[in-house]
């Protein structure tokens, strides 16, 4: 016989389960049935412009965003949790240090990151509002994530992966890249995921280091602005509140599209490394 204190454990789970679902459909029904009739081919001109208020631009943008910065922050995030994990004595202070640093990272909020890239990039090194400073400010941001899911993943692989790996001659680093590494790759892809939806929802850091403008970045000190950026502020327009939520729609798709490449790719790989 189960206790009461198990059965009220266990319908408190799925009760909270199934609010987190009912939830997520409620948001995603809203904004489909509010944004999809308002899906114009004015929106998708190749200029922005007050009239089309088009989001082709943002688009854009958000590709080379999500691109610039998983260039620079999931190479430094995945070189530091293998040492963290590979080589870094167990106990060390060091370990305990940059965990402390990344936990507290990872819970500041993102208008402060925003202030400190535009102290940081946009003034100091004088890139001023550009596509460079808001990758540069969204890549501190998410490193602590990449940091951890990936420190996470490299934990889960089993020892004896690395024992046989010893065992038959191979050295450190080459059991780390040919035997560790692609053992964890779902789930370092599984942090990727979370940094790129970040990375897409993210609004009140890219407005102080990248701007508002809307306009599709020649260079990378050239302004730009994400499509969240570019929904935040059509609703901050009362006129273009129908606009906004078509936006919603498309940057609903986009991280539904990046969420189910990852997964897709993950099981290559998976596939691949048995």
């Amino acid at each position: 016989m189960r206790k009461p204190i198990d059965i009220f454990l266990f319908c408190l789970t799925w009760g909270f389960a199934a609010l987190t679902l009912i939830s997520l459909l409620f948001i995603i029904i809203h904004v489909l049935i509010n944004g999809i009739p308002h899906l114009t081919p004015t929106l998708f001109e190749r200029r922005f412009t007050t009239d089309n208020v088009s989001m082709f631009p943002a688009i854009i943008s958000t590709i080379f965003f999500v691109l610039l910065t998983l260039l620079m922050a999931v190479p430094l995030g995945i070189f530091a949790s293998i040492y963290l994990v590979e080589y870094v004595k167990k106990g060390s202070k060091i370990v305990t240090l940059i965990r402390s640093a990344t936990e507290m990272l990872a819970g500041i909020p993102s208008v402060v990151y925003g202030l400190f890239g535009m102290l940081m990039f946009v003034e100091f090194f004088g890139f001023g509002w550009s596509l460079i400073s808001g990758s540069l400010t969204l890549t501190v941001m998410i490193l602590p994530v990449v940091i951890r899911t990936t420190e996470e993943a490299l934990k889960s692989v089993q020892g004896g992966y690395r024992e046989g790996g010893f065992a038959l001659g191979a050295g450190k680093l080459r059991v780390v890249f040919r035997i560790v590494l692609p053992s964890a790759i779902p789930g370092i892809l599984a942090g990727v995921i979370l940094a790129i939806g970040r990375i897409v929802g993210e609004t009140a850091a890219l407005i102080f280091t990248a701007g508002t403008i809307p306009q599709v970045p020649q260079e990378l000190t050239q302004s730009a602005r994400t499509l969240a950026v570019h929904m935040w502020a059509l609703s901050a327009e009362a006129h273009h509140t129908n606009e906004a939520y078509a936006t919603a729609v498309i940057l609903l798709l986009i991280v539904l599209g990046i969420n189910t490449a990852s997964a897709v790719i993950a099981r290559l790989i998976t596939a691949k490394t048995k």
